[in-house]
């Protein structure tokens, strides 16, 4: 097992720069093997600091079996995770179903071409979904920590730009939104 990292990790949520608590000693020495011998899988090492990652991340996390509950910037969170698949999951309910109009779901796609990066917008259960998937053995504390501000800044930007972060993958549609977002704030902050 690596080492992981001790540096304090920011991410943009909400809009927000927040620092990311990080695994302390004690907590990297409890997901390294007890044995040179010992082989962990990578996929159960991966699940063991994505679960310590959030404990850190809430103190009051329900971890589970197979992922947790956790909140982050007030939007609750679950994080589900598959060793056999090798896959991960983070998701969140932003809308019923049946308030989506075809214009909102045509703009979900457009935000999911462009601006949505690695989250994505989905659909299940009748209810509009953010998420971020990723396979579990290669995923970094850094990927995760980004997946989840992604998944956030999903939620709080539903219904505006509909954007995971700062950035707008180009040759899509949302980028014009952004600008005229980013241009609207802007102006207000001149107002001030």
């Amino acid at each position: 097992m690596t080492k992981l990292s001790r540096t304090v990790r920011a991410v943009l949520i909400g809009g927000t720069l927040i620092s990311l608590p990080t695994l302390s000693a004690a907590q990297e020495d409890i997901l390294r093997p007890p044995g040179e011998d010992v082989q962990v899988p990578a996929e159960a090492e991966a699940a063991a600091r994505l679960l310590a990652f959030v404990s850190e991340i809430d103190e009051s996390a329900d971890l589970q079996a197979n992922g947790a509950i956790f909140e982050v910037e007030d939007v609750q969170l679950r994080l589900v995770f598959d060793l056999n698949a090798d896959r991960m999951r983070v998701m969140t309910p932003v809308a019923p179903v049946s308030e989506i109009t075809p214009d909102e779901l045509f703009r979900l796609m457009q935000a999911n071409f462009d601006s949505a990066l690695d989250a994505r917008y989905a659909i299940a259960q009748d209810a509009v979904w953010s998420t971020f998937i990723h396979p579990l053995s290669s995923l970094t504390t850094e990927d995760f920590a980004s997946g989840i501000a992604q998944a956030v800044n999903l939620v709080k930007t539903y219904g505006s730009s509909y954007s995971s972060g700062a950035l707008v993958f180009g040759e899509g549609d949302s980028a014009d939104e952004q600008r005229r977002l980013v241009d609207e704030l802007i102006e207000k902050g001149r107002e001030i």
